[in-house]
Parts: C-alpha cells; sequence; structure tokens
C-alpha cells in the first residue's frame, strides 16, 4: 500500500508552545516483519524466563515458536504459563507470579494481544513480591522490590501495551477492571513484527483497530496530550482510518503493516494521556455482555465526539483530529458505530448497573468535556434502552 501523506503533523497539533512538552518511553522498539527472528538477542535479559499467553492465539500465528526458538538458541529456559483469558482476572495474574518466583524466572515474556501482555506486567510485579495478596499489587508501599523485565511480543494491532506501563486486569468480583501502572512495568523491549497479526480474524482485526483508533482519538483530545502524544496519536489515527475506511473486503499485508505500526503510535500516546470515557463506558459491556473491547469502544464514538464537541476547546481539536485522517467528524460518528456492530438491549435496572460500575473510573474524566453520572445514563438509554412494546 502506497504510503499517503495528507498532512504537515505542525499544522495539526492543538496548541501551546512546541517547546512546553515531554515524553518518556523506556521501551525499546524494534518493528517490521521478522523483528524477532532478526533481533532474537534482544530477548537476554535474564536466565529463565515465564512465558505468558492465551491458549491458542501464540501458537497459531507462530510467535510462541519464534519465541522458543530464539531462547533455545540463547540458552536460556523457560516456564510457559498459558492460562491468560480475555481480560485477564487478577487471580489469574496472581498465580503466575507464583508460578514465576517458584521456577525462578528472572524475565517474563508477553505474547499475545492486549490480555496477554497486560497479565505479563501484573506477573511480573507478583513475581518479584510472591509473599503480597493480590489486592496489594495496587499498594506501592506493599510492593517493595521492582517488577522481573518484561519483554512484549504483540500478536495483534490495536492495545498498543507493549510501549505503555498500563495493566487493565479484572477484579475478584469479575465486574470491574482495574488498572495497574508503576514506574517499572514499562516493557524492557517490544519486539513488533506484523507478520503475527496475518491470521488475525476478520473481525478480530476490526475489532483491534478501533481499539487502536479509540487510543489515539482519545489521547489527542485528552487535557494531558502534549506536542509529542498529539503527533503519535495522528500518526497512528491517519493510518488507521485509511485501511478502516476503505471497508476492504479482506486485510493485505500492506495494510497489516500499516496498522501495527499505528497501533504501536497510538500505544505511545496514551501513555502520556491515558485514555477517554469510551474505554470505561465499554469496560462494563465488555465484562458483562461479552462485547469485544474496541468494538466496545467504538459503539460510544458518536457520543463522545458530541459531547466534546460542546466544549469549545474539544470542537476545535476534533475537528483538526478528523481533518487529519481526510474525513470529518460528521462521518465519523456514524462510521465508528456502524463498524462496531454493537446491539444491545437493557433495562433500566441494568443501565444502573452498568453506569454505577463507571463512576469510580478515573478516565471517565480526562476529555474536553466531563461526562455527569447523569449523562452516563443518557448515553446507556439511547444505545441499549430496551423498546417498550
Amino acid at each position: 500500500m502506497q504510503e499517503k501523506i495528507r498532512y504537515n503533523v505542525l499544522d495539526y497539533l492543538s496548541g501551546g508552545s512546541l517547546m512546553n512538552a515531554s515524553f518518556y518511553l523506556p521501551t525499546r522498539v524494534i518493528a517490521g516483519r521478522g523483528a524477532l527472528a532478526k533481533n532474537a538477542a534482544a530477548l537476554a535479559l535474564g536466565k529463565h524466563a515465564l512465558i505468558v499467553t492465551g491458549r491458542k492465539s501464540a501458537r497459531l500465528c507462530g510467535a510462541l515458536d519464534d519465541v522458543t526458538a530464539a531462547l533455545d538458541a540463547l540458552g536460556i529456559g523457560y516456564t510457559l504459563f498459558d492460562r491468560i483469558a480475555e481480560n485477564p482476572p487478577l487471580l489469574t495474574c496472581y498465580e503466575g507470579g507464583r508460578l514465576a518466583a517458584e521456577v525462578g524466572a528472572n524475565l517474563v515474556i508477553g505474547i499475545g494481544g492486549g490480555s496477554p501482555m497486560d497479565a505479563a506486567k501484573a506477573i511480573a510485579a507478583f513475581a518479584a513480591n510472591p509473599e503480597i495478596e493480590p489486592l496489594a499489587l495496587y499498594d506501592a508501599e506493599k510492593r517493595v522490590n521492582r517488577s522481573l523485565p518484561i519483554v512484549a511480543v504483540p500478536t495483534t494491532a490495536g492495545t498498543g501495551s507493549e510501549v505503555n506501563p498500563y495493566a487493565v486486569v479484572t477484579l475478584p468480583d469479575g465486574l470491574r477492571k482495574k488498572t495497574f501502572t508503576c514506574d517499572d512495568s514499562w516493557p524492557c523491549v517490544a519486539l513488533v513484527d506484523p507478520k503475527y497479526t496475518d491470521s488475525l480474524p476478520y473481525g478480530t482485526t476490526v475489532s483491534t483497530a478501533l481499539d487502536a483508533f479509540a487510543h489515539a482519538m482519545e489521547s489527542y483530545l485528552s487535557p494531558k496530550s502534549s506536542a509529542f502524544s498529539e503527533a503519535a496519536a495522528l500518526f497512528a489515527a491517519e493510518r488507521i482510518w485509511d485501511v478502516l475506511s476503505q471497508y476492504p473486503d479482506e486485510f493485505t499485508p500492506e495494510m497489516r503493516d500499516a496498522l501495527s505500526v499505528a497501533s504501536t503510535a497510538a500505544g505511545m500516546a496514551i501513555s502520556v494521556t491515558g485514555t477517554g470515557f469510551p474505554h470505561p463506558l465499554g469496560y462494563s459491556i465488555t465484562l458483562l455482555d461479552g462485547v469485544p473491547h474496541g468494538r466496545a469502544c467504538a459503539a460510544f464514538a458518536e457520543d463522545y465526539i458530541a459531547y466534546n464537541e460542546k466544549d469549545p476547546v474539544g470542537k476545535e481539536r476534533l475537528s483538526r483530529f478528523a481533518a487529519a485522517c481526510g474525513t470529518t467528524t460528521k462521518v465519523m460518528k456514524t462510521y465508528l458505530p456502524a463498524l462496531a456492530e454493537v446491539e444491545l438491549s437493557f433495562t433500566e435496572e441494568e443501565i444502573e448497573t452498568r453506569v454505577a460500575l463507571i463512576e469510580g473510573a478515573k478516565n471517565y474524566k480526562n476529555s474536553p468535556y466531563v461526562l455527569s453520572p447523569a449523562e452516563m445514563r443518557d448515553i446507556y438509554r439511547r444505545l441499549f434502552a430496551k423498546k417498550r412494546r
């Protein structure tokens, strides 16, 4: 796919002095087809690795075989922990940490989408602090030891977890997600090889791309954004929109290359800013209703844009963002939810249950326009209220 340059990034940065910005990325990023095979020595960060994966995807795409072959060549031992499900439970991460400590692992390698990579970060902390209880993960005073070093090998193009310190895990009640982060939960190395996404099903590719696009848009609108995060967000958004707006019958290798690098760039952007309110609004329909995360975020795109357009700063930033993608906010409002294809129906009581899970989240305030709980209910009613007969 021929590279398209639609804009000069300086034209779309949202304002403020370009010199009043900072950027921190302690992760070494190695990207491109063959990235892992050509840079196997980047795994040499310990003598025994705990490899963290789901049940199938890391095997099916070839990433697990590539990692174990590289470790064998380097003389590094490893233990496989392949019990990570979507929306990884905190208790599973705790068990992974205990296993890492038992086998003497001093390196954690996360292979997969967001769930295995996020779980790897929590496991690395538990492994270094095996005496703590599960919920003590969130207590910095009890986590006295630094996490084990982490290597991230993404097999989807959406999460960006390979270049940020966030681990989103499901709490023991099974109803809420909570983000763990600390200074040493950044991966030391990210090996981003788009070939691992070639075997992704069509629907999964769309969902993960929608997640990456949400990262780019929410980061760009965040009050915490800087010139550097905005540049990364725009780089990501333009490439993702270019692919998704074609509504392709299939994703070519060139498209997957573009989505892969864009996902990593969007992950860099949210490492500075965090996400906005589509993420916490989406968490409840992911956990309770099984909607894939990227689609859940995109389901709220119309409301995210509409509410932020009520704020002068938000409206101006959204206009710049859409223009950088070569489109308009009007088109985005309809196209993103259409791609999400989320059809749910809730009673008023079910809506209250889902809104109650959101109110404790911090990132719903991370936008020019801050939603009230009443407005969250209004959004849920508009999208999902059961029709009276």
